[in-house]
């Protein structure tokens, strides 16, 4: 018996950990929500059903991450473990729902609250922007939060520096080289313990530095082919022999047309030196960009595949927002990446003058 006993125990296995979430939230009429977590370098989106306000939801996560939870109306982020987590709370309030469960999520929370002085000041210049009257003075408050930037990026490197061993760490730093310097991100990482550059997230980042990587300044462009505005191919070879200024971009994006009369006083005041531009889009829709290129007055070579994010060009420099830029000399190696206004017109003036 002694025998069977034991042979019984040992076949007996312990289940592995779970995320889990219960939720109730008052005023939550919603009939499903989305729940977003990645997978690998992707996402996967669950659909879950809401009952009076309540649901539930699993899952095997590889390692803490941020999880997303969409209502019709707002989202909201947890960063979840491999365990129970609560939420409970009403809708009116949904960004200081209640959540407990899971220690990383406090620890993120807690990091969060020492920017809030940060967010104030930056909500007060977006307030005075709006009433602004003049080009001279929203100037002037765009340097002040571009300055108030400066010190959250400071805050979160200081964090991560000191707390080599957090999870926390590692997500500000995989945040941060969603559009980051390689050589910045690379030293963030560095500072991470190696049980968390061999986590998920840690993974996550090493994986996000070889993409970065290729768009470093002394990187020599790749020479990929795609189609302008009549369906011929082009290449970045094309444009060997001169300074080409490489602008990724898209109809639909805002802060991108607002760039847009930048380029074009910069390309109007060099284009006779040595100088060109390059407009790579990351629209679908053939119309729209088109339309664009002719409103905004883009005189240069314009390409796209027209797959959005799922550019060829784009996904490989890992470009995940926009507008983004990089600059290449005449034998089509970077030597300066987002340049934008003042910055790229200092730049040109500085090597074609």
């Amino acid at each position: 018996m002694a025998c069977i006993l034991a042979f019984i125990s040992a076949c007996q296995t312990t289940p592995k950990p779970i995320a889990k979430l219960e939720a109730s939230i008052t005023g939550l009429t919603d009939s499903v929500v989305y729940i977003t977590r990645a997978v690998a370098d992707s996402a996967k989106t669950d659909t879950v059903p809401v009952k009076e306000g309540k649901f539930t939801w699993s899952a095997e996560l590889p390692g803490p991450q941020k999880i997303y939870i969409g209502t019709q109306r707002q989202y909201l982020q947890v960063f979840m473990e491999n365990s129970p987590v609560s939420i409970t709370g009403h809708i009116d309030s949904f960004d200081v729902l209640r959540i407990t469960g899971s220690a990383v999520h406090d620890e993120l929370v807690a990091f969060e609250n020492t920017l809030n002085d940060i967010e104030d000041l930056q909500y007060n210049l977006y307030l005075q922007r709006r009433e602004a009257n003049n080009d001279d003075e929203i100037a002037a408050l765009r340097r002040q939060s571009d300055s108030l930037e400066k010190v959250w990026i400071e805050r979160t490197k200081n964090y991560i520096r000191t707390h080599p061993g957090s999870m926390v760490s590692a997500e500000l730093t995989r945040e941060m080289a969603a559009d980051g310097e390689w050589s910045v991100i690379d030293s963030l990482y560095r500072a991470l313990a190696p049980q968390v550059q061999q986590s998920y997230l840690g993974s996550r980042i090493a994986r996000r530095l070889e993409v970065l990587k290729r768009s470093e300044p002394g990187q020599t462009v790749k020479d990929i082919a795609q189609n302008d505005v009549n369906g011929k191919p082009v290449k970045f070879s094309d444009f060997r022999g001169k300074y080409l200024y490489v602008d990724f971009w898209a109809s639909w994006c805002g802060p991108c047309r607002a760039e847009n009369p930048n380029v074009v006083k910069a390309y109007n005041t060099f284009k006779n030196k040595n100088f060109d531009v390059l407009g790579i889009s990351l629209d679908e829709n053939e119309a729209h960009w088109k339309d664009a290129i002719q409103k905004d007055g883009l005189l240069w070579t314009q390409l796209s595949d027209l797959k959005g994010w799922d550019n060829e060009i784009a996904r490989y420099y890992g470009i995940q927002a926009i507008p983004f830029s990089f600059l290449l000399d005449p034998n089509g190696v970077i030597i300066a990446k987002g340049l934008r206004g003042e910055a790229l017109r200092q730049k040109l003036a500085e090597i074609l003058q």
